[in-house]
């Protein structure tokens, strides 16, 4: 092999295969020296070649290095001063993980060498004392050299569905989880990017009616040490090792036995083929932190390379590092080092691999300079204007745990936003607060509730100019991965996480939920079976609330047939059934699969639901209905006083679509533990369809019966809406 030589062009950070051999850059502007390590053979004889990389220059090291061919193994030493108290922590010792590293070959090791400073077998020691000195290749991961460049087809970059945002109707999902319980899925399938894309999983996304699949994190990731310790792993993966390397564990046994470029393939096939079938993909992507962690933590990568530039420090002798993510150590995007980083692999992925967006994990992290928050941040500015992402879904997880850490509703157009307040709210009213009811307590004013259905505008109409966010900026949710399922939400008072071995101390108590009487599952013999119907009930209020309710829903998968975690509401390190998907359906879990696919059939089918605009509380055209109209029980218009009396627990929503549809839905809300005669609202004449009762345990069963005995109303006529109940109207277009 040639010596290496200064690199022909400004370097590109990472490894890139060139017709001679590799481009080679990294960055630690504190370092005195890094050099490139080469390995060759296999485990047991490896030889290692050590290249010295030039520079620095801007604290970039590079070079040209002729005849390095991709799958080549390799990784980073950084020589300069081991100074903790400064923020400086160089131990050439440490074989380090290239940050832009395109594939990754072996799991990080949770022994005493992948420790920068010196821990006992315990794995403590002290972060400020002495360096470490056992080298910790073959106990670390090694970058892979990936030619990008020799990427065949398919090509997912050409056939993006490009679903508009009042269409989208999103799904969150684990690439393991969603697929390991899958017996329609080969054995070789289940749990990987292929298993995404196979026919009955497709089919089962379709006939759901979702339009985009969510994937919780699939850059690589590698589980912290406390969880290795009690034989657990990071199931969700929001600890990341790479943020260019998609995780090698998700895909088939196949493509790992190949290497790197054989994983890659396989992503950018199960998303080629999603597109064909219609469905976006969007990645949840964790750039606020590493798995690094704390001071205490391993040294991976970044620590080793440039731990004072990547980090944010507290300013403060001796360097401590200032957390606001709850995880130990933050990502500092005051620095356009950090910013470039993250830009370069969102690039990568929407480039290379042909992802339809991204939701932002703690985004409020990625928008902090030297004065806090701000929805100016460099990094918020490039994402909106760059080309590769222009029209790409940009979604916000909008707050932090830091000073200031709550920002829903504050993030800049194009983004839009997960809106926890809708999640409180919906589960407030259909579960907390009829729980305080049994109990002769008082809940919540419906006027939250009623916010929420008409899209957040307190939330997301303040722009400039006012209102140009429209609802679809608010990504609805009653459950996501972090928390109770909805089957859990109706059937636990409170969080059952013993099995993550924290003692219960772990996940929120702040849960909003109703076990309806009894806590957890309730037996058939059991004298409390009685409950059980309105748990279902309960379930699909939440659920027809969410698909119904202006602005962009996402479910969470399983929900649509009933998943439980028992109870545990942080089921983050629980990679066994308790979190994956079931697929063996019990009759009530396959008519609550009917019932979510007639709503989101509802919510295609009818564009008043499916609102790009807030509400102005006007006719758009002179002669029309409003555009949203509350009327109370009697079909009396809602007014300042029935918004602010707590007793009120029924409301009925008119919604109308602008021109040129002419289409108006009618919801009528019951959230009283009582039936009550309700007087159908609506001004303008005409005759109601009656769509779906949330009574109904399957839609189209229940809605013949409905037919049969006389589908038909009118404004102005009454009816009797059972307890806790939702009913969907739309205008017959007859007169």
């Amino acid at each position: 092999m040639s010596a290496p030589s200064p690199s022909r062009r400004p370097p590109r950070l990472g490894v890139h295969v060139t017709d001679e051999g590799v481009d080679v850059a990294v960055l630690a502007s504190h370092a005195t020296a890094v050099e490139l390590c080469l390995f060759d053979g296999v485990e047991g004889t490896l030889a290692e070649r050590r290249i010295t990389l030039g520079g620095p220059v801007h604290g970039v090291f590079s070079a040209s290095v002729p005849g390095i061919r991709p799958g080549q193994r390799y990784g980073f030493r950084a020589h300069g001063p081991w100074n903790p108290a400064a923020g400086l922590r160089y131990n050439p010792v440490k074989l380090l993980v290239d940050p832009y590293a395109r594939g990754l070959l072996g799991d990080v090791e949770h022994v005493p060498p992948t420790y920068g400073h010196v821990v006992d077998d315990e794995l403590q020691g002290d972060p400020y004392g002495a360096p470490d000195p056992r080298d910790s290749a073959g106990h670390v991961p090694f970058s892979v050299v990936v030619d990008t460049r020799a990427l065949t087809s398919p090509d997912p970059t050409t056939n993006r569905p490009w679903t508009p945002w009042s269409r989208t109707v999103v799904y969150e999902a684990h690439v393991k989880g969603l697929t390991a319980l899958h017996d329609a899925l080969p054995a070789e399938l289940r749990g990987t990017y292929a298993g995404l894309a196979h026919p009955a999983v497709v089919d089962h996304l379709l006939g759901l009616g979702v339009t985009a699949v969510e994937l919780l994190p699939v850059h690589a990731f590698s589980s912290e040490p406390h969880l290795v310790e009690k034989g657990l792993t990071n199931y969700w993966g929001y600890s990341t090792l790479g943020f260019f390397t998609p995780h090698a564990a998700y895909a088939t046994k196949e493509a790992r036995a190949l290497g790197p470029q054989a994983v890659l393939d396989e992503v950018r096939t199960a998303v080629h083929a999603l597109h064909e079938a219609g469905l976006e993909v969007l990645l949840d992507v964790v750039y606020n932190h590493t798995c690094e962690g704390g001071l205490p933590g391993q040294h991976l990568s970044w620590r080793g390379l440039d731990s004072s530039l990547y980090y944010t420090h507290d300013g403060g002798v001796p360097a401590r590092l200032a957390d606001v993510t709850g995880t130990g150590n933050t990502l500092d995007f005051r620095r356009a080092e950090v910013t470039r980083m993250t830009l370069d692999s969102l690039r990568y992925w929407a480039d290379v691999v042909g992802v339809d967006g991204f939701r932002f994990d703690l985004a409020v992290t990625l928008g902090r300079d030297v004065e806090g928050f701000t929805p100016d941040h460099p990094l918020l500015v490039a994402a909106r204007t760059d080309p590769s992402l222009h029209g790409l879904k940009l979604v916000a997880e909008p707050w932090d745990v830091g000073p200031g850490g709550w920002r829903t509703g504050q993030f800049p157009v194009p983004f839009a936003e997960w809106n926890d307040r809708f999640r409180n709210a919906t589960r407030s009213f259909w579960l907390a607060d009829p729980a305080r009811a049994a109990h002769g307590l008082p809940g919540h004013r419906v006027r939250d509730l009623a916010t929420r259905l008409a899209g957040s505008v307190d939330l997301f109409g303040h722009t400039d100019p006012p209102l140009t966010r429209g609802p679809v900026a608010s990504v609805n949710f009653v459950t996501a991965h972090d928390g109770f399922t909805l089957a859990d939400l109706v059937a636990y008072d409170h969080k059952h996480n013993a099995a993550n071995g924290e003692q219960n101390r772990d996940g929120t108590d702040d849960n909003r939920s109703w076990n309806h009487g009894l806590e957890g599952p309730v037996q058939l013999d059991s004298p409390g079976v009685d409950i059980v119907p309105l748990r279902r009930r309960s379930i699909r209020n939440l659920l027809a609330t969410l698909v119904l309710a202006a602005g962009t829903p996402m479910l969470t998968a399983g929900d649509e047939t009933g998943r439980t975690q028992r109870g545990n509401n942080n089921a983050y390190c629980q990679d066994n059934e308790i979190s994956w998907v079931r697929w063996d359906h019990s009759s009530w879990r396959k008519d609550l699969l009917a019932t979510t696919r007639w709503l989101t059939l509802l919510r295609r089918e009818h564009p008043a639901l499916r609102a790009e605009r807030f509400f102005s509380g006007r006719p758009l055209l002179p002669g029309r209905r409003p555009d949203l109209a509350w009327y109370d029980a009697l079909g009396t218009p809602f007014d300042h006083a029935r918004w602010h009396d707590p007793s009120v627990r029924t409301l009925q929503m008119v919604r109308t679509a602008p021109p040129p549809d002419d289409d108006t839905v009618l919801l009528v809300i019951n959230g009283a533990l009582d039936s009550v005669s309700v007087v159908l609202a609506d001004e303008h004449g005409g005759r109601w369809r009656l769509a779906w009762d949330s009574v109904w345990e399957h839609p189209a069963e229940e809605r013949a019966e409905a037919i049969a005995a006389g589908l038909h109303a009118r404004p102005g006529d009454t009816t009797v809406v059972e307890p806790l109940s939702l009913r969907v109207y739309v205008q017959d277009p007859q007169p």
